[in-house]
């Protein structure tokens, strides 16, 4: 039996979590999703800092471009500076309709 996918929404919008939630439903995926509202707080979850001491590594990230407390573009510099971290693959959406 394989795992279950981990995956690690970084989303501060929880109509956009629910969404995300609803489309991995319906889309039959076998995958734990945990949810973070901040780039701070992602960082805090990935280095398994309190209280995410227990938690295992990401299979997958979904970041929300515009994410607040840390810029997404800064978040990413610092996961793929990060040997341990620089191979989770991190997929950046948005919903936003500016340019």
């Amino acid at each position: 039996m394989i795992d279950p996918l981990e995956i690690l929404l970084v989303e501060d919008n929880p109509d956009d979590v629910e969404l995300t939630r609803i489309a991995m439903l319906d889309a039959g995926m076998d995958a734990d999703l945990s949810v973070v509202y901040d780039g701070r707080e992602a960082l805090r979850y990935l280095r398994q800092e309190p209280p995410w001491e227990h938690v295992g590594r990401p299979d997958l990230m979904l970041l929300d471009l515009n994410l607040p407390q840390l810029d997404v573009r800064e978040l990413l510099r610092t996961i793929k500076q990060d040997a341990e971290l620089c191979l989770i693959p991190v997929i950046v959406l948005t919903t936003s309709v500016d340019d």
